[in-house]
C-alpha cells in the first residue's frame, strides 16, 4: 500500500497530523485506582518538586502538559480534559499515574452533607461578637 493509501488516511489527519488513539496514551488502560476519587471538580496541583517533567523519560507528551497546566493555576479535572481536548477517562489514567509519581496532587471538594450548618457557623459569629 502506497504512503497515500488507505492505512496513511486511517493514521493521519491532514489538518491535526498523526492521530494517536487514547489508549494509546494510557498504555491500554481504562481506569486507574485513584480514579474513583477523581470527581469533574477535584482540583489538582502540582507538587513543589516537580521541577523537570520532561526529564523524567517514563513520562508522556500529555503527563508533562498537565503538570504545566497545574503549576500556572490549580485545574480541575474537567479543565484539564477541556484545555488537552482529551475525553475525561484518559485524563483521569493519567492524573492517577502523575499522582503514583508524587509529581501532583488531588484535593477533593467537600460534599454538601459535610459542611457545617449554617445556623452552627452563625452562632459561632454571634459568639465572638459577644466576646
Amino acid at each position: 500500500m502506497s504512503a497515500d493509501g488507505q492505512a496513511r488516511s486511517h493514521w493521519f489527519d491532514d489538518e491535526a497530523g498523526p492521530v494517536v488513539r487514547p489508549y494509546a496514551m494510557t498504555r491500554g488502560r481504562t481506569s486507574h485506582a485513584a480514579q474513583h476519587r477523581l470527581d469533574l471538580i477535584a482540583v489538582v496541583v502540582t507538587e513543589p518538586h516537580a521541577d523537570d517533567p520532561e526529564a523524567d523519560p517514563a513520562l508522556s507528551p500529555e503527563h508533562v502538559d498537565i503538570i504545566a497546566l497545574c503549576r500556572e493555576a490549580p485545574q480541575s479535572v474537567a479543565e484539564l480534559a477541556a484545555e488537552l481536548d482529551l475525553p475525561i477517562g484518559v485524563v483521569r489514567v493519567l492524573i492517577g499515574d502523575l499522582v503514583d509519581a508524587e509529581l501532583i496532587h488531588v484535593t477533593r471538594p467537600v460534599p454538601p452533607a459535610e459542611l457545617p450548618d449554617e445556623n452552627i457557623l452563625r452562632d459561632v459569629i454571634n459568639g465572638l461578637r459577644a466576646l
